[in-house]
């Protein structure tokens, strides 16, 4: 796999399958009144009200990934049907898609057209190439702004932080009944969640390792927008930082759409070569 084919893929990991980032500041009004305290059990009841419910949703993106100072910005176009698959092409210029993506609650499919290949595999690839626990769970919430619907809610602590309310959890796990034969013990070690005091919707999201306070996720999201009635983010910020590297990777949503028609084609073409290894940095 050459370089930018290596870079397009990783994109592709971070963007839609690694758990992240913004911060909703676009559509919030001024809140000059301190905030009332509220318990965990209302400011949960209240998050799962005004999540983005859908069947299907769709949208245009632009997405600027930067490593360092290295900026690269792809287009391309992400489909997602609930709880089931979520589908991306990226087209780096002139229109010409260079990569597709599928994700499935089992699989991971990537076509490479700029190297005549593809890759077919299931999560615990990724997770080893990661060296982290991840799911489908976890990524469709963090493209559209919600909570995770797997996860146990029962341990959240709240709090108020900067005009936000605020939740933190530890050892947040996945509940028994949703893990698969394939999955180890599931659980995030620490985990806070800020939300808009008016919209309840999700601001910002900070996973943390237990041990290692220099590895870290955030995700924020900002600039909502009123499609049918639900209030989506249009802008998402995802921030990952280890001992080695900082990563940042802003997208912005354009033709949001919710609950129309779409496919989700997924071809590899017969002369296509099949590759087992993805290693993104090796040329």
């Amino acid at each position: 796999m050459n370089k930018f084919s290596g870079m397009l893929f990783r994109l592709c990991v971070l963007l839609f399958v690694i758990p992240g980032i913004s911060a909703c500041t676009g559509s919030r009004k001024a809140v000059r009144e301190p905030l009332k305290e509220q318990g965990a059990q209302y400011l949960e009841s209240k998050l799962k009200e005004h999540e983005l419910k859908f069947g299907q949703f769709s949208a245009k993106f632009t997405a600027t990934y930067q490593v360092d100072r290295k900026k690269t910005t792809v287009s391309g176009n992400l489909r997602i049907e609930h709880d089931s698959i979520i589908w991306i092409s990226v087209t780096p210029a002139l229109g010409i898609e260079a990569v597709r993506f599928m994700l499935t609650p089992d699989s991971i499919k990537f076509i490479n057209r700029l190297s005549n290949t593809y890759f077919l595999h299931d999560f615990v690839y990724i997770n080893q190439l990661l060296n982290k626990t991840l799911d489908y769970d976890m990524a469709q919430a963090f493209l559209i702004g919600n909570d995770f619907s797997l996860y146990d809610s029962n341990s959240f602590k709240a709090s108020v932080e900067n005009q936000q309310y605020k939740l933190n959890t530890v050892n947040r796990r996945k509940i028994r009944r949703y893990v698969r034969r394939s999955e180890d013990d599931i659980s995030i070690p620490l985990q806070s969640i800020w939300l808009d005091p008016e919209s309840f919707k999700i601001s910002k999201v900070l996973l943390k390792e237990a041990e290692r306070d220099s590895r870290k996720f955030q995700a924020s999201y900002s600039e909502f927008e009123d499609v049918d009635g639900k209030l989506i983010p249009s802008a998402l910020d995802f921030k990952v930082e280890t001992d080695q590297k900082k990563i940042r990777i802003s997208i912005y949503y354009s033709k949001i759409q919710i609950d129309q028609e779409q496919t989700y084609p997924f071809r590899i073409p017969e002369n296509y070569t099949e590759i087992q290894d993805i290693q993104p940095d090796k040329k």
